[in-house]
Parts: structure tokens; C-alpha cells; sequence
């Protein structure tokens, strides 16, 4: 079955059913508490920043945003492609993002990003992984924040991997195989575990631990 990620009660609701079936969840949840939902809009704007999150700071991220939201208040695909690779640099963005920037750009103006939101997911995630520079863990995200896909799972993010490798007492930080297995478990509600897995890190290394410190891509 399905679940929508798009609400408070739909996150409780899969942390509740994850909570019953894995104790380790249970556990976390207790001294994490309710991770918060953090949706993004879908579309260009949404990849978008998620691309200019990923590997950086919160605090980073954000001012690169604002200073983005600043300098081109209409942020459409045709406005960045009509950018200067200068003007780009001046809002903090480094010449590998602005090249994955611009080819997010060019797809989405050949297809609106919005008109793929009904489609299976595994369909989304093959179609922006075919984009120059986006990669698993940015398509994941994506279905996360943006889609609010309940079983979207990014398990190339490090933060995700160091949370299970504490939470789960294990000698080494899973890789992305191995945390993909442990993840088997909590399907279908492997978004949820992944919110609560980034809120539980945040806790245990004193931080906010929030997805911007995930594998390239």
C-alpha cells in the first residue's frame, strides 16, 4: 500500500506503525520525538534547492537561497537559463552546482517537473537521475520533501547511515547496501524512518540533523 507523506497525522501515523514492528524505533522516537515534516514546493523550485542544500551547512544553504530568492525573485528555468554564470557565482553557488542547476533547468523547461508528480516513483527517480548532476540522493529527497513519498529512502545520506550505525549498536557505518537492507524493515513507511533517523542524529551528535550532509548527488 501507498501512504502520502503530506501531513502531521500521516507522519504519526507511520511513525506509530513504525514504533509497533521495530523496538530500535521505538526507542528513538522517544529521545528524538516527532521529527517535523519539512515539505518543500514541488517542481523546478524545490529541486532547485536542493541542489544548492546538498553537502552544505543549514545555515550555508540558507543564505545561498536568500541570496538566490534576492537577486531572481521570478526563479523559473527560462530565468536561470538566461543567467550569467557570473551573476549565479554571486549568489554563492560553486561552477559544479551551477552546471547541475543548469541542466535541471533545461529539463524542466522541456518538461514541467510538476507534470511528472503522478507518476510511480521509481519512473521520477530514473528521469532525474538522467539529468546531468543529479543523482540518488538528490532524486530521493526530492520524492521526500518535494512528492511527499512515504517510502522514499536516501540511504547515500551519511547522517541517515551514522544514526543507524548508533542507533542499531554497529561496529561500522552501514553503506548504502547495507542500509538499504536495514531499511527493508520499515517499508512502507521508509520516509518517515528517514525523518526520524535525521531528528535522532541531530540528538546524538548535539546538531540539527537535517539533510544537507548527504552523498554527492
Amino acid at each position: 500500500m501507498l501512504h502520502s507523506l503530506d501531513t502531521e497525522a500521516a507522519l504519526r501515523r507511520g511513525l506509530d506503525a513504525l514504533a509497533e514492528a521495530d523496538p530500535v524505533v521505538a526507542r528513538m522516537r522517544a529521545e528524538a520525538g516527532t521529527p517535523p515534516l519539512r515539505k518543500r514546493d514541488p517542481g523546478f523550485r524545490g529541486l532547485a534547492a536542493i541542489v544548492v542544500s546538498q553537502q552544505l551547512s543549514t545555515a550555508s544553504a540558507a543564505a545561498i537561497r536568500k541570496r538566490i530568492e534576492d537577486r531572481f525573485p521570478d526563479f523559473a528555468p527560462e530565468r536561470l537559463l538566461a543567467a550569467s554564470d557570473e551573476d549565479l557565482r554571486a549568489c554563492g553557488l560553486s561552477a559544479p552546482k551551477i552546471r547541475t542547476l543548469r541542466a535541471v533547468a533545461e529539463a524542466a523547461a522541456g518538461l514541467p517537473l510538476e507534470a511528472t508528480a503522478g507518476l510511480p516513483a521509481e519512473e521520477i527517480h530514473a528521469r532525474l537521475v538522467a539529468i546531468k548532476g543529479v543523482g540518488p540522493w538528490t532524486a530521493d529527497i526530492y520524492l521526500l520533501f518535494c512528492l511527499g513519498h512515504a517510502d522514499a529512502f536516501p540511504a547515500g545520506d551519511l547522517a541517515l547511515q551514522e544514526a543507524a550505525r548508533i542507533a542499531y549498536g554497529l561496529d561500522t557505518r552501514p553503506g548504502p547496501k547495507e542500509l538499504l537492507a536495514i531499511a527493508e524493515r520499515w517499508r512502507p513507511w521508509r520516509g518517515v524512518a528517514a525523518k526520524l533517523l535525521w531528528a535522532y542524529y541531530g540528538v546524538v551528535k548535539g546538531r540539527n540533523g537535517v539533510p544537507t550532509t548527504g552523498a554527492s548527488g
